[in-house]
């Protein structure tokens, strides 16, 4: 493995590796209360960081051809959820009342998303990571992204969306955890 695509491929899936690392170091190590403590309004508690990006990961790695959904309607009751829903389009007012109320189910609830993405990567054909799999014009719910601006010509590839919103979504999500662990007494987890 010396060029082309397996480069990439591995380097990506060594650094998903990581982040998922990071996210599960991070889960270890707080509790519940911790977990949706609210600063203050309208800061959201890290509740809302946790299930954004374990639900979106979930959905994203669905959209690009991986397994099916891990989450499904009896997750949000098992998890205790008091929004069922990522967020991503609702406003910070709403989403500051997210909280999870059983947090060892959402903890099995991650950790099934990032063995799910993990196992898509190990599958994952080298060459494919070159196909356009949102072309332009951009649907609306992705031209106001972090993506639309890595975007080429053609539109997203599938590098493109792996990168955009697995990748570069969780650590930016890990970073509000990092900040929040601050605000609950915790430490943060790289230096």
């Amino acid at each position: 493995m010396t060029d082309g695509p397996e480069i990439v491929l591995d380097s990506l899936t060594r650094r998903m590796a990581a982040m998922h690392s990071l996210w599960l170091d991070a889960v270890a190590t707080m509790d519940a209360a911790q977990v949706n403590h609210v600063e203050r309004e309208p800061v959201l508690p890290i509740a809302f960081s946790l299930f954004h990006q374990a639900q979106l990961e979930d959905g994203s790695v669905t959209m690009l051809g991986g397994p099916p959904l891990v989450y499904d309607a009896s997750w949000a009751e098992r998890m205790g959820l008091a929004i069922a829903d990522h967020g991503k389009h609702r406003t910070t007012a709403e989403m500051v009342h997210q909280r999870i109320g059983d947090y060892e189910e959402f903890r099995a609830y991650q950790r099934l998303v990032f063995d799910k993405t993990e196992a898509y990567l190990a599958a994952l054909d080298p060459s494919s990571l070159g196909e356009v799999v949102v072309g332009r014009p951009l649907p609306d719910q992705i031209a106001s992204t972090f993506s639309a601006r890595v975007a080429g010509p053609a539109g997203l590839t599938r590098l493109d969306a792996l990168e955009c919103w697995v990748y570069q979504h969780g650590l930016r999500h890990m970073g509000e955890v990092e900040h929040a662990r601050a605000l609950v007494g915790l430490e943060g987890m790289t230096s």
